[in-house]
């Protein structure tokens, strides 16, 4: 068995995608006689700066031997969009069955996932791993591409995506999808497919803006279902369709973690008080602290979040929460949280006890006093607080999910549930 890792063939501004480099990879493998085994896409850390959108590396798994997918790894890497200098493609050939690639290279993939690795640690994994290295520019693709090589003895949560791939004169051009019948088709396997469609709005988030090969991308936990959606969808001719397995969906990118062990570039899932209300502030973000003891960390939900920000401007301050997102700038950018316990009353200004209108104070530390009726009380009253939110699990909208988080209807969220549902 061979493992084919790639990574950083795209570019912001001129699109391409990896996912399609693997796909024409697996393409010029079969004309070559070799099987391809499957196809992974693994979601690296969010939070790395060179990145595009969702910091994708694919691996190709594959009987044919490693010179010869060498050889067609150079030949696919001239896909690479190169002309952007902030696309540095890698690839690694590893001579091995994926599940016998050294702990070291699988330990690799995952802290990857969670943390910022460099090209200098990936090359010298894979050159004591004796794996063939394949580089263009700084070559800082390396690192995408050993982690996908060592993704499949790494990870145990896996998701598919159907990718439809356009035919190469319409990239760039407006894509032509017909969303009725995406909405139906989204419908039709939901829960087993899921991000389809943004359920409440309608609006196709299958279906990419950037001018990359990608014409739609169906994701689920069965794989036979993300291939019927795909076939209910009408839209332009489609050139290319490939399935693969993937991370996507898995929160394997969070760490379990006390305020005190956040760092910067990684993300996390922090139990903590809300020590201050919420606050909307300009663009409609919204910032929270949560705290714990003498730690504190600042929480957002950006505009694009939508109706998710009315979900953390209902917390108060002494709700108990879980929240989930990566720590950039000091800021835990929220993709979930969980509401553990609320805040169920609040201490108002008394009401006399005989005429029923409200108190007055009667001093600082004297309590308080009706002015007509002369009765007093020690302090203020509690009263029941109306709340819109109850225990359980609340999320970003499918629109502004990242790609490696996971949805809530995929379910195991530990004993909280999902009131939305």
């Amino acid at each position: 068995m061979t493992v084919v890792g790639l990574d950083d063939t795209d570019s912001r501004e001129t699109g391409m995608c990896t996912t399609y480099a693997a796909a024409r990879l697996a393409d010029a493998i079969r004309d070559a006689g070799g099987h391809v085994e499957r196809l992974l896409l693994i979601r690296l850390n969010p939070a790395v700066e060179h990145k595009t959108r969702g910091n994708a590396a694919l691996a190709v798994h594959t009987d044919l031997d490693a010179d010869r997918a060498t050889d067609l790894v150079r030949e696919t890497l001239s896909l690479a969009q190169t002309d952007d200098p902030m696309t540095n493609p890698g690839a690694v050939v590893a001579d091995c069955a994926p599940e016998d690639v050294p702990p070291q290279v699988s330990e690799f993939t995952v802290d990857a996932i969670r943390e910022i690795q460099d090209r200098v640690t990936a090359t010298q994994l894979s050159d004591f791993a004796g794996f063939a290295r394949v580089e263009r520019g700084n070559g800082r693709g390396l690192v995408g591409a050993l982690a996908a090589v060592g993704a499949w003895a790494a990870l145990d949560d896996w998701t598919y995506e159907h990718i439809a791939y356009r035919e190469r004169e319409r990239w760039g051009t407006d894509r032509e999808v017909d969303e009725a019948s995406v909405r139906v088709a989204a419908d039709a396997h939901y829960s087993a497919v899921w991000d389809t469609v943004d359920r409440e709005s309608g609006y196709p988030v299958c279906v990419p803006r950037t001018p990359c090969p990608i014409l739609y991308g169906i994701r689920g936990d069965d794989p036979e279902a993300c291939r019927a959606v795909a076939d209910d969808i009408e839209s332009e001719p489609v050139a290319e369709r490939a399935t693969f397995l993937t991370n996507q969906g898995t929160d394997i990118h969070l760490q379990d973690a006390t305020m005190a062990d956040v760092v910067a570039d990684s993300a996390y899932r922090v139990t903590g008080t809300v020590a201050d209300p919420p606050t909307t502030r300009e663009g409609g973000h919204v910032f929270l602290t949560l705290a714990d003891g003498d730690d504190g960390l600042r929480c957002a939900a950006f505009e694009p979040t939508k109706r998710f920000r009315d979900r953390v401007r209902a917390l108060r301050e002494g709700d108990r929460i879980t929240v989930c997102g990566e720590v950039s700038g000091g800021t835990l950018k929220l993709e979930k949280f969980a509401v553990r316990d609320l805040v169920r009353t609040e201490l108002v200004t008394p009401d006399c006890p005989d005429c029923g209108r409200s108190m007055s104070s009667a001093g600082r530390n004297q309590g308080y006093r009706c002015r007509d009726c002369k009765t007093s009380t020690d302090g203020k009253a509690e009263r029941p607080l109306d709340r819109s939110l109850e225990p359980g699990w609340y999320e970003v909208p499918p629109v502004a999910r990242r790609h490696i988080a996971k949805p809530l209807v995929r379910g195991n969220f530990d004993d909280v549930t999902h009131p939305e549902r």
